[in-house]
């Protein structure tokens, strides 16, 4: 490490990255500098470059750090203090790769696709804290090679809630002759990454995993849904099947969540999964576990599975019980087969009339 006006050098990877406002804080509770965050990047860079490797990567940028009152724009107001890049910085260096994709509106970009523990430092001196990858490799963008179960806990329910419903997750995967690996999102929820040969599209995978969910509900109906709408969750978990759709991700193994504690998204075994809780991993405790405990993705690598007995659900479903898509977010083109895309209660009633015969 070498040292300039304002900055630090660092050689990660064989490439010099400039770390500008090293002494910046970043989450001031923890007493955790722009520095720190980008040194538990490299302490974890094995883990988290398994993660992005040649993957196209949105941004989540927290430039000014984590504070409170501290908000991220959306598309509707984007005036807040951290955004998402979608699109590779102009002043990227030469050796920082990217991948070319196409969203839903049929706009296209060029995203970061990391291909070294260096481009992920050079990301967090922009204040990136958050990895959002896309589950595709760059040589075939169109064909995901990952499914992504999001467990994500509503209103009345949490992290123990997400828990007691990962292992009934882990049972039903078996029973497609398929296996799951999980991690805390770093939040409330629980994700659970599974491999899969990249043969199919992203609307095939999203089926598949629509399929599977509503497996689980049926099995599971009092602590799981898959209601796209808030108001009829209930306090259950939602399994969010439009984590599948083209561009929406999760945030990747060994992300900063931008919240005051510096929580991280971390790998755990099954067997550890009952036992924590997303206040075990943030940016000061990670880099000892990943140390003594190496990737816990790292059998991701080892397999890929089919997904035929998932869509061969889905057709049971569609022969059996009318099952057909569910709605896509709200900023999608309307898709084929897609039902109405309008919450229950601003649904239109039908009128007397229209059902008198």
């Amino acid at each position: 490490m070498a040292s300039s006006k304002d900055a630090v050098i660092l050689d990660v990877a064989g490439h010099e990255v400039r770390v500008s406002n090293p002494e910046k804080p970043y989450f001031a509770e923890k007493g955790i500098r722009k520095i720190d965050v980008v040194e538990y990047f490299v302490a974890v860079g094995e883990g988290i470059l398994f993660a992005l490797k040649d993957r196209p990567t949105t941004l989540e940028r927290w430039p000014g750090g984590v504070f409170e009152g501290a908000r991220i724009s959306t598309r509707v107001d984007n005036s807040g203090d951290a955004f998402y890049q979608k699109r590779v910085p102009k002043n990227a260096p030469e050796w920082v790769p990217t991948a070319h994709i196409t969203f839903p509106s049929g706009r296209t970009a060029d995203e970061i696709a990391p291909d070294s523990v260096a481009v992920v430092a050079w990301c967090a001196n922009l204040g990136t804290l958050t990895f959002h990858p896309w589950p595709v490799d760059k040589s075939d963008v169109e064909q995901p090679n990952q499914i992504r179960i999001d467990l994500d806990p509503q209103p009345g329910t949490d992290f123990s809630d997400a828990v007691w419903v990962a292992p009934h997750v882990r049972e039903l995967l078996h029973e497609f002759g398929m296996e799951g690996w999980p991690k805390t999102s770093g939040g409330r929820g629980v994700h659970v990454y599974v491999p899969i040969q990249p043969r199919w599209t992203f609307t095939d995978v999203r089926r598949a995993v629509i399929a599977f969910g509503r497996e689980l509900e049926r099995r599971l109906p009092d602590r799981v849904t898959m209601s796209w709408w808030k108001e009829e969750r209930g306090e259950k978990i939602f399994i969010d099947y439009n984590q599948m759709a083209r561009d929406r991700t999760i945030a990747s193994a060994y992300s900063i969540r931008p919240k005051p504690h510096a929580p991280v998204s971390a790998p755990v075994d099954w067997d550890e999964l009952p036992d924590v809780t997303p206040f075990d991993f943030d940016v000061l405790t990670m880099p000892a576990r990943f140390r003594a405990v190496g990737d816990k993705h790292a059998g991701l690598a080892d397999h890929a599975f089919g997904i035929e007995p998932l869509l061969e659900l889905a057709e049971r479903q569609a022969a059996d019980d009318g099952l057909g898509d569910l709605p896509y977010p709200p900023d999608y083109p309307k898709m084929p087969g897609e039902p109405m895309r309008v919450q229950p209660s601003r649904a239109k009633r039908p009128t007397s009339e229209n059902t008198a015969n």
